[in-house]
């Protein structure tokens, strides 16, 4: 029931959204249920990665388990980030203020211990895919906030690798101002939304000794 609500709510803005300016469709798509919602418009987003990335059972239940133990490290090992478990993955959310100088891609200095300590974990993990996303709000032209969003997604997957973690885990995509979790009517709205997202998936080693029994 839950998917056939979310679906007419995305039928819903998509047939209004021809007519609608690009603040409009942010307040839309904030009002009618943010990432969810996002997934479903682009089916890239860390959330359709970590919905397609579930495989279910026992398998699963194995899966589940073990990121709870990644989750559980990596909420101690950066407090300032947000960490979601979710289906068999895990969700990471960094605000981009404190990641990065405004309209810029460069990593702040203060915040460079904190992502290494995320680097740390994952690298304790290293059976796991890595999806880094990059997110802005609705001020400046489409193809700046779609380049900048672009670059810090790819900042933050730099420095990863830079700590260790091996570069064949880790795919960066930019979606611009175009998956807002709060409608772009105020500015600490605007700076939710600013901000970049990590989708943490079993890979398929990891789902293979899961369905063996194997993993540990």
């Amino acid at each position: 029931m839950k998917k056939i609500t979310l679906s007419i709510v995305v039928f819903s803005i998509l047939c209004g959204c021809s007519t609608m300016n690009k603040q409009q469709k942010g307040t839309a798509i904030g009002a009618g249920g943010g990432a969810a919602v996002g997934a479903l418009l682009t089916h890239g987003s860390i959330w359709g990665i970590l919905a397609g990335a579930a495989i279910g059972g026992t398998a699963g239940n194995l899966i589940g388990k073990k990121m709870d133990q990644q989750a559980k490290e990596l909420q101690q090992a950066v407090p300032t980030a947000q960490i979601e478990r979710v289906n068999e993955g895990i969700a990471i959310t960094f605000e981009s203020g404190l990641l990065f100088k405004i309209n810029s891609s460069e990593i702040n200095e203060s915040y460079k211990a904190d992502l290494s300590s995320a680097a740390e974990v994952f690298n304790k993990y290293p059976e796991t895919n890595i999806t880094i996303a990059g997110y802005t709000d609705d001020t400046g032209s489409d193809e700046f906030n779609m380049a900048l969003s672009e670059k810090r997604a790819k900042a933050v997957g730099d420095f990863f690798i830079s700590k260790g973690v091996a570069a064949n885990r880790i795919v960066e995509k930019g979606f611009g101002e175009t998956e807002p979790k709060y409608p772009n009517d105020s500015e600490e709205h605007r700076t939710k939304n600013r901000r970049v997202e990590i989708a943490v998936v079993a890979n398929s080693d990891m789902q293979q000794d899961a369905k063996e029994g194997k993993l540990q």
